[in-house]
């Protein structure tokens, strides 16, 4: 998955709030404690973003391997700008290193009323 890759879908006619996501990241046996380093490595300057309204790392306590990540942006052309940042892309470039399998992503559309954005 590059950055093109990344199918984002367009918001919806009339819609107000942010431009939320979660995702998925697996990682390869014996690569979990470096792929939440390297997720973790993701957090600070993400959050510094204009237009980063949340941005969290989950690891799942029930399968350490199997973490979680949760977005909310304040639009859409704020996710595509992070998108393209040069250590997102080095990340993406590097993550077959960490991951079992391709990330998954959920496009959400936010139904109740966020008040950072």
């Amino acid at each position: 998955m590059s950055n093109a890759a990344f199918s984002l879908p367009r918001p919806e006619p009339g819609e107000t709030g942010p431009y939320a996501l979660v995702g998925q990241a697996r990682a390869r046996p014996g690569k979990a404690a470096a792929l939440e380093r390297e997720l973790l490595a993701l957090v600070e300057p993400t959050r510094r973003e204009a237009g980063a309204l949340q941005y969290h790392v989950h690891r799942d306590r029930a399968d350490p391997d199997r973490f979680v990540f949760y977005e909310a942006w304040r639009s859409i052309a704020d996710l595509e700008a992070h998108l393209a940042k040069p250590y997102i892309g080095a990340f993406l470039g590097k993550r077959a290193d960490y991951l079992a399998e391709e990330m998954s992503v959920t496009w959400l559309r936010m139904a109740s009323p966020c008040p950072a954005a």
